[in-house]
């Protein structure tokens, strides 16, 4: 497994079912955080799984370097607790850990899970410690799903879209070219088959249950202008959009288009996939760029957006993760402060931090304007793949999602009976739509966006 595979968010989301059927079970969060709750602790533990890792790399060292900045010039220092991804998500030493009390004072949070841990009490309003500016320079909309009734509950890092790769050599062995591309979902099941051989499948969607595969699955939902719960009174789950997105991912299994199950550790692996030959389109995310110079530097490859329904509208996913402070941790203030000073900073090392961290020891797309500037300045997204990104991928972005464990439950099975188990999108969607619609008679939580 390569460094960056390591800890892409694809690797952190593919576990996330057997955890969160715990969480659906009984709630997570009970106990305070780590620490006496609301404290004033000189030392705060900062769970991640970045760094340090045995590994020392790029990643790993901006964590370093970052939190020994800061403690150069704190009272109040951080100190990093790493975990592999093993442990972190797709195991469950943080939700034991928090079950315990003693959850770590800052951690990594994406929107899939905010609802969780927002819901459980544990999440430091931030607001107070972000000056205006700040709030204003993160790009627009990428907040929202870290807010409550205005308040800012995590700072993001990055936003992480979703496009399909493909291979040249495969399309050319095919006598396809890039005149080629599928933009809509007939001509992408059709490419697929003619990309289709004895020895390589056309196209590769994620298999294994979990935040993962809900998180790709979605835009083929909203494309036609489905949703999780129902928005401006419409039907919800159980509806012809929804049908729809379920029978193209079973389609392509049916099919025999694409694999029933990936190389490597998931579908998000461009380089175990894709690089390897054993498929000739793949969907991922922007962090494959730097995955394929480090692992498949020779790889031929291209980056289109994802094919849209006829009379649909163009979506893609827009993921990445956040920092985000134990509330009842042993210093909720000082947590925050690090957290709006490491992410929100608008002085050149902050923005330098930014640039850095998005586009030098990753390939992200920066969650805030200024960082943005930069990395253009930079020539950050000069290279073909993330010219593509920018200027065809990224306009029809929208929010990764925030639905509670049980919402994504059902969508995720109903993904499951779909596109492995056969059965009629119809039915898979109205078996998963009665249980949202059960769950939301009686929640009253945040707003699920």
């Amino acid at each position: 497994m390569s460094t960056f595979e390591r800890v892409s968010r694809r690797s952190l989301l593919r576990g996330g079912s057997a955890l969160i059927g715990a969480a659906v079970a009984a709630p997570l969060l009970s106990a305070c955080g780590g620490g006496s709750g609301g404290g004033s602790a000189k030392e705060l533990t900062f769970w991640n799984f970045y760094g340090p890792n045995p590994q020392a790399d790029q990643q790993s060292k901006w964590f370093t370097d970052l939190v020994a900045a800061w403690n150069a010039n704190n009272d109040v220092k951080i100190k990093l607790h790493y975990l592999p991804v093993s442990e972190y998500l797709a195991g469950t030493a943080l939700q034991t850990a928090f079950s315990a009390g003693q959850g770590p004072d800052i951690f990594l949070l994406s929107p899939g899970d905010f609802l969780r841990y927002h819901s459980g009490g544990v999440l430091t309003d931030l607001t107070p410690h972000l000056k205006p500016d700040m709030i204003a320079d993160f790009d627009g909309g990428v907040l929202d799903t870290r807010k409550v009734d205005g308040k800012v509950y995590g700072l993001p890092m990055e936003r992480e879209p979703l496009a399909m790769y493909y291979s040249v050599d495969a399309f050319e062995k095919a006598g396809l070219s890039e005149a080629d591309l599928p933009k809509t979902w007939d001509q992408f099941l059709d490419v697929a088959a003619k990309l289709t051989t004895k020895d390589r499948f056309g196209v590769l969607f994620e298999t294994t249950p979990g935040y993962y595969q809900n998180f790709t699955w979605y835009p083929f939902m909203w494309m036609g202008g489905g949703s999780a719960v129902p928005e401006n009174g419409g039907p919800g789950f159980n509806a012809p959009a929804i049908h729809s997105a379920l029978k193209l991912w079973q389609d392509a299994i049916t099919s025999k288009v694409a694999p029933r199950k990936p190389q490597g550790d998931g579908a998000g692996n461009v380089p175990a996939n894709l690089g390897a030959g054993y498929v000739a389109m793949q969907q991922s995310g922007i962090w494959s760029v730097s995955q394929i110079e480090q692992d498949a530097k020779d790889f031929k490859y291209g980056v289109f957006p994802l094919p849209v329904p006829e009379g649909g509208t163009y979506t893609t996913d827009m993921g990445g993760w956040a920092f985000v402070a134990n509330a009842k941790g042993g210093n909720p203030d000082a947590a925050a402060t690090f957290i709006a000073w490491a992410l929100g900073a608008t002085d050149a090392a902050g923005v330098e931090r930014g640039r850095q961290w998005n586009t030098v020891v990753k390939t992200n797309l920066p969650a805030r304007k200024s960082v943005q500037e930069a990395a253009k300045a930079a020539g950050a997204f000069d290279k073909p793949a993330l010219k593509v990104f920018l200027d065809k991928v990224v306009p029809g972005g929208r929010a990764e999602p925030r639905y509670s464990p049980e919402v994504y439950k059902a969508v995720s099975d109903a993904i499951q009976a779909a596109q492995l188990g056969g059965v009629d999108p119809a039915k898979a969607a109205a078996d998963a739509a009665a249980k949202i619609d059960l769950f939301l008679k009686g929640y009253k939580g945040a707003p699920m966006l």
